[in-house]
C-alpha cells in the first residue's frame, strides 16, 4: 500500500509539471478577474502573458523547439475553430480588446495549445510509447473527419457519435504504456482520451468562471458547462494526441527509431 501511494504521489508529480502553462492560463485569467490591470484591456494582457510563459518554457528547456513546433500548429488549429464557433454563435468573448479580430481574442490559441503542451511535456516525463497504433492511412482520414465535423454539423448533421464509434473500432486494440517512478503501467487507448477529456470540461468550468468565454446560457450568470460538452473534448482530445502521435512517429522514424511492442504481460503492472 505505500509503495502504491508513493507512485501515485510520483505520478500526481509528473502531471502537475506537464500542466504548468494550463495551470498559468488558469491563474492569470482568475488575477486578471479579480484585478483590473491599467493600460491595455484583460484580453491582451492574457495574451502577453501567454506568449511571455511560452518564451520562458523554451528558453528554460522546459520545451524543445520541435514541441514549440507542435504547440504552435495548435494555436492556429484552436484558433480557426473559435473564429468560426463565435461567427456561428456557439459562445462569444463579450470583453474588449485590442488584440481581438472577428470577435475572439488572440490569447484563446494558447488555450488550446496548452492542451498540446501537456500532451508533449507527459508524453516525455512518463515515457509514453504506443502499442498496436493504427496505421498512418487510417488515422489521419479519422483525425480530419472528427476536426471538420465541429464546422460541418451547423449545416449538416451531427456525425460525433458515429465518429466516436469510429475511433472505439480503430483503437479497439490499442494500448498506451508509460512509467511511473521506473515500473511501466499500460492503459487502453480510449480510456485515456476519455479521462483527458473529462478533466479538460472541469477545466473549461473554470475558465467560463473567470470569464474566459461564455455560452449564451452563461451570458446573464455563470452556469455549469453540460456535461455533454465532454463529447466535444474527447473527440478534441483525439484529434490532439493523433497529430502528436503522428508527429513524434514520424520523428522517430526519421532518426531511425522504432516502436517498441510489449508482448510480455509480465512487464507491464
Amino acid at each position: 500500500m505505500r509503495a502504491l501511494k508513493q507512485q501515485l504521489v510520483y505520478f500526481g508529480w509528473e502531471q502537475a509539471l506537464s500542466c504548468l502553462f494550463p495551470v498559468v492560463i488558469f491563474t492569470s485569467l482568475a488575477v486578471t478577474q479579480i484585478v483590473k490591470l491599467p493600460i491595455l484591456p484583460r484580453y491582451d494582457w492574457l495574451l502577453i502573458i501567454c506568449l511571455l510563459m511560452q518564451w520562458v518554457m523554451v528558453r528554460s528547456g522546459l520545451e524543445t523547439r520541435d514541441e514549440l513546433k507542435v504547440i504552435t500548429l495548435f494555436h492556429l488549429i484552436g484558433l480557426a475553430l473559435e473564429l468560426f464557433k463565435v461567427h456561428m454563435g456557439s459562445w462569444s468573448y463579450p470583453e474588449e480588446g485590442y488584440s481581438k479580430i472577428a470577435g475572439v481574442p488572440l490569447y484563446s490559441g494558447f488555450m488550446y495549445a496548452s492542451v498540446a503542451s501537456y500532451l508533449c511535456q507527459a508524453w516525455r516525463r512518463l515515457d509514453v510509447e504506443l502499442v498496436k497504433w493504427p496505421p498512418f492511412w487510417m488515422v489521419v482520414p479519422l483525425a480530419s473527419a472528427i476536426y471538420l465535423n465541429f464546422f460541418i454539423h451547423h449545416f449538416w448533421m451531427d456525425i460525433r457519435w458515429w465518429l466516436s464509434a469510429l475511433v472505439i473500432i480503430v483503437f479497439w486494440q490499442s494500448w498506451v504504456t508509460y512509467k511511473v517512478n521506473g515500473t511501466r503501467y499500460r492503459m487502453p487507448l480510449a480510456l485515456s482520451f476519455v479521462l483527458i477529456g473529462f478533466f479538460i470540461w472541469i477545466a473549461e468550468n473554470i475558465a467560463t468562471f473567470f470569464g474566459a468565454w461564455k455560452y449564451p446560457n452563461q451570458t446573464e450568470t455563470w452556469s455549469l458547462v453540460p456535461l455533454g460538452k465532454v463529447s466535444s473534448w474527447l473527440l478534441l482530445v483525439i484529434v490532439s494526441f493523433l497529430i502528436v502521435a503522428t508527429l513524434k512517429r514520424v520523428k522517430g522514424s526519421n532518426e531511425g527509431i522504432t516502436g517498441h511492442l510489449y508482448t510480455d504481460k509480465k512487464q507491464l503492472n
